[in-house]
């Protein structure tokens, strides 16, 4: 089995494509060794020690190293920890945490009725043009809400911390967002 690995624009985080699907639909996010526990093979990315994050994408997981890791020490250890889980055929979840594999509910903003259009274009957008660009860099994006013209974004994975995604935030999805629904203001991460 061969296991590639491709940068993102977080020099922290490496995305790993094991060219099999890692989870079936949406996305799970783990930022703690604890969150972890739900997920055999979470967990044994987390063991290594040097891990601040681990990202399940559709088809890739996103590792993050904690400060000062280097990735020559570490690569090698995930990809032992990757290639045993996908050799072995075993479960991404833990069957015992079947009620801890959902994604916390986030500060969702209650949504004004009046703005249903709008938010539905807004959601369009996201899922459509930069949900599929995030994810190409081991990350995703996440709509929350959007209140008095600003729209709130929650950032996973490689996204999380990286330095570039206040620049690509404001530069690169609120323009889009602004270019077509003129009734956005502002893009915010929350």
């Amino acid at each position: 089995m061969l296991i590639e690995t491709e940068t993102t624009p977080n020099p922290a985080t490496l995305k790993f494509l094991p060219g099999q699907e890692v989870l079936g639909s949406g996305t799970r996010d783990f930022a703690t060794p604890e969150e972890a526990e739900a997920s055999p093979l979470a967990n044994a990315i987390f063991s290594t020690g040097d891990v601040e994050g681990v990202f399940f994408g559709r088809d890739f997981i996103s590792v993050t190293a904690a400060p000062s890791v280097e990735w020559a020490h570490l690569k090698p250890q995930i990809l032992s920890v990757l290639l045993d889980h996908f050799s072995s055929g075993a479960p991404l979840f833990s069957a015992a945490s079947a009620a801890a594999i959902g994604v916390p509910a986030a500060e969702d903003f209650d949504d004004d009725p009046e703005d249903a259009d709008v938010i539905e274009q807004i959601r369009e957008l996201i899922e459509t043009r930069v949900r599929p660009a995030v994810a190409q860099d081991g990350g995703d994006i996440v709509y929350r809400g959007f209140k008095a013209g600003t729209v709130y974004l929650a950032m996973h994975g490689a996204c999380s911390g990286c330095p570039s995604s206040a620049m690509t935030l404001k530069q690169g999805i609120e323009g889009l967002l602004k270019h077509y629904v003129p009734e956005v203001e502002a893009v915010e991460a929350v």
